[in-house]
């Protein structure tokens, strides 16, 4: 009994201490945010809180106008398709692209694949930095080295892209079963052969189910670039947004294809990850039966 009753009292002082090292990382996180809000709002033009009765201001004056010119929608949402289909090529190319770069890099950072073992910490790190830094900031670096346009957003989500999906990959990589890996080693298989027909075969689905993924939120993200002189619909977005009152029928426009092809995108993707990853909507059932 006393032995119990020490481990009962041992484990609800280790408990407390957990308990009052929570609340003590809690307190430092609000302190933080306290006081990194005071010191926002004080920079900001205005103020923060002086400004925040006003900000539906914006939004209200863009939907009345866009209402009272409804009729112009349809031709706007028309013209501005070209710049729509330059932003979904710079998400399909980054994507690519980064799922290349990434599954190559994945499967040169995962123990008991990888050719030079030593070198996974590498590999790892290369992942960590390019994930790390976002793609706005690789985007204004590459727009004052390259110029303005598509490429340097493509390249430059592509990076991003590399590093969030190479340890995506890496995770599924990990998990897959070493025994087809071993026969092939086993009859003379070279790397390239174990990780060609050994490993793709098991993590393809998934591997293209996070691809997917990825495009759709590439997409946004290349959306965004496009305010920074990155070329597709954000560009037109913010040349939209900076006419002012007057043309703010335009702005609408552009919001509403925006969210309409997204919407879209994330639809279709479901559907596709969810096929490869569970296969036909029949083929459980059948297999059950």
């Amino acid at each position: 009994m006393t032995d119990a009753s020490e481990i009962a009292a041992a484990y609800r002082a280790q408990l407390a201490r957990r308990r009052s090292y929570g609340a003590l990382l809690w307190g430092i996180f609000a302190l933080l945010m306290i006081s990194g809000f005071r010191l926002a709002n004080e920079r900001n033009a205005g103020g923060f809180l002086d400004g925040l009765p006003h900000v539906l201001d914006y939004p209200q004056e863009l939907v009345t106008e866009a209402i009272q010119k409804v009729a112009n929608l349809p031709g706007l949402m028309w013209a501005a398709v070209p710049a729509l289909v330059e932003t979904l090529n710079i998400a399909a190319f980054s994507t690519i692209l980064g799922a290349i770069g990434g599954g190559i890099v994945a499967l040169l950072a995962t123990r008991g694949l990888a050719p030079w073992p030593r070198l996974v910490p590498v590999f790892r790190r290369l992942l960590d930095i390019s994930r790390a830094i976002p793609e706005l900031v690789i985007a204004l670096v590459l727009i004052f080295v390259l110029g303005g346009g598509p490429v340097p957003a493509a390249l430059a989500i592509a990076f991003h892209t590399v590093g969030a999906l190479g340890k995506l990959f890496s995770e599924v990589v990990e998990n897959a079963s070493l025994k087809p890996v071993e026969g092939l080693e086993s009859v003379g298989a070279n790397w390239v052969q174990r990780i060609w027909l050994g490993i793709l075969p098991q993590v393809a689905p998934n591997w293209a189910s996070y691809a997917m993924l990825r495009f759709e939120i590439n997409i946004r993200a290349s959306a965004i670039l496009g305010f920074v002189g990155a070329g597709g619909i954000g560009y037109e977005l913010r040349n939209a947004i900076s006419w002012g009152q007057g043309r703010y029928d335009a702005a609408a426009a552009i919001f509403l294809l925006l969210f309409a092809t997204i919407f879209l995108f994330d639809q279709l993707t479901s559907i596709a990850r969810d096929r490869l990853t569970h296969g036909q909507p029949g083929s459980r059932a059948g297999g059950q039966i």
